[in-house]
């Protein structure tokens, strides 16, 4: 069973129920009110009888003029063939017997029931209901006075055949109109569920046509109130959203990886099948010159070395997208920047390096991973600088970061190659010359970020590059 209908059958149940109970209290008020009023007419009526004098101008079975002043007189009929003047009227001895009655009744007395009789005779009035040439009737009998000092019965009574019908109408009324109402709020109830759960029915399409498309650019569309199901298809399109920015992510991240692999697979192949053609070289029979040999095991010994340094590189990258975290710690500069230079002009015996001026401050860092990033840049500033220019390494403090700044003289990187120089096995065609296998930026890059840092680099062609690396003070 669906929300939608669900929902209408409460609704419709409840309403059901307010309109049951109103009409059975409205049909109980309104039976009440006609028959106390009946009564009250009776009783009136009785007293009349039992207390007033007969007036010729007064039909028995009448309440007496306003004004009338009351009588004690008893009552009789006063008559020798036992009729009485008024409608409905009869009287009986305090034993039950009809002594006299009205002509409207044909001789049929007014029936009393035993209990009626008993409470007649201790001095209270009675009412009940009795069936009279198929008229039903309101019986009310009351004991009285009579003329002669003896005790009777009065008994008058009203035909309830047009408050029946009424009260009859009235139920039918009811439980017309009461089904008419019930059908209207069905069908009203149904509509209003739908238009309040089609938010809902949006989102179960959109969710389907998720999942059969696989496109997460899909949104619901909602133009109505915040309401609770407002914010559901709000929270809806930005939980899609959010699904959407980590699906692009990881497809990202899917691509850059088989861009990896494929990259890392032929950056390590080039060098793997020299080291295989060199050793075939020395396997040769007969062997080769001593030369030759020598001039084979050298070029084998720098292939080697640029495969460690590959693979070095790669664990690099492998242990940074792994999520391995740095400890950083408060490192002073000064003697960090010194190293490096020392270290970069030992690689570099015949490179005019300089590291001026070199600031007293501590950055949150590691040691380790700072230095290599340092020498990388220096490596890369000296790979694409021709020898006899030079490479300068500054450093400056200003608003709570310190910028290391490596600047180089080379040819500059051109506009369209700069925004992907920090890409993996990426190499402009400025570089392609080099023997590095473009990880080295890459990561310089993964490593600046793990100590809260960040690295850009300014290029113009022809003035050269500045690679600058800026840590936060500790």
């Amino acid at each position: 069973m669906s929300i939608r209908l669900r929902l209408t059958l409460l609704y419709s149940a409840i309403l059901a129920l307010t309109l049951v109970a109103f009409s059975g209290l409205l049909y109980v008020a309104q039976n009440h009110l006609t028959y106390d009023s009946i009564r009250a007419n009776l009783m009136r009526q009785a007293s009349v009888i039992a207390e007033g004098p007969r007036r010729s101008s007064q039909p028995y079975g009448q309440p007496p003029p306003q004004g009338a002043p009351p009588s004690a007189e008893p009552f009789s009929s006063n008559q020798s063939d036992g009729a009485l003047p008024g409608r409905w009227t009869q009287t009986r001895s305090i034993t039950g017997t009809v002594l006299a009655q009205t002509s409207d009744l044909s001789g049929t007395p007014l029936p009393l029931s035993q209990s009626g009789l008993t409470t007649a005779q201790s001095g209270a009035g009675w009412f009940e209901t009795a069936q009279i040439d198929d008229q039903p009737l309101l019986i009310y009998s009351r004991p009285f006075a009579a003329q002669d000092g003896t005790t009777q019965i009065v008994q008058v009574a009203f035909p309830i055949t047009q408050p029946e019908q009424s009260l009859r109408a009235l139920r039918l009324i009811l439980l017309i109109g009461c089904s008419l109402v019930l059908l209207a709020a069905f069908a009203a109830g149904w509509v209003l569920a739908g238009a309040a759960l089609r938010p809902i029915q949006r989102i179960t399409q959109t969710a389907q046509a998720i999942g059969a498309e696989r496109d997460f650019s899909h949104r619901v569309q909602h133009i109505g109130p915040t309401d609770e199901v407002g914010q559901l298809a709000t929270t809806f399109n930005a939980m899609l959203a959010e699904l959407e920015a980590t699906y692009h992510q990881i497809e990202g991240a899917l691509d850059s990886q088989r861009r990896f692999v494929a990259d890392a697979s032929h950056e390590l192949r080039t060098p793997l099948t020299t080291v295989r053609g060199n050793i075939e070289l020395l396997r040769r029979d007969p062997p080769i010159k001593a030369g030759e040999r020598a001039e084979v095991l050298a070029d084998t010994t720098d292939e080697v070395d640029r495969l460690i340094r590959l693979v070095n590189q790669l664990l690099v990258l492998a242990r940074a997208d792994a999520g391995q975290t740095l400890q950083c710690e408060p490192l002073p500069l000064r003697p960090l920047l010194e190293d490096v230079c020392r270290q970069a002009k030992l690689l570099a015996p015949n490179r005019k390096i300089a590291c001026t001026p070199i600031v007293e401050a501590t950055v949150r860092g590691n040691h380790d991973a700072l230095k290599q990033v340092l020498l990388i840049l220096f490596d890369n500033a000296l790979v694409h600088t021709s020898p006899e220019a030079t490479v300068e390494m500054t450093a400056a403090v200003a608003d709570g970061q310190a910028a290391i700044r490596v600047r180089d003289t080379g040819a500059g990187i051109p506009p369209d190659v700069l925004p992907h120089v920090f890409e993996r096995f990426y190499r402009g065609q400025v570089s392609r010359s080099g023997i590095g296998a473009g990880l080295g930026l890459s990561i310089a890059k993964e490593l600046v970020e793990a100590q809260a840092g960040a690295i850009t680099v300014e290029s113009q062609l022809g003035q050269g590059s500045v690679f600058t690396v800026s840590l936060p003070v500790g």
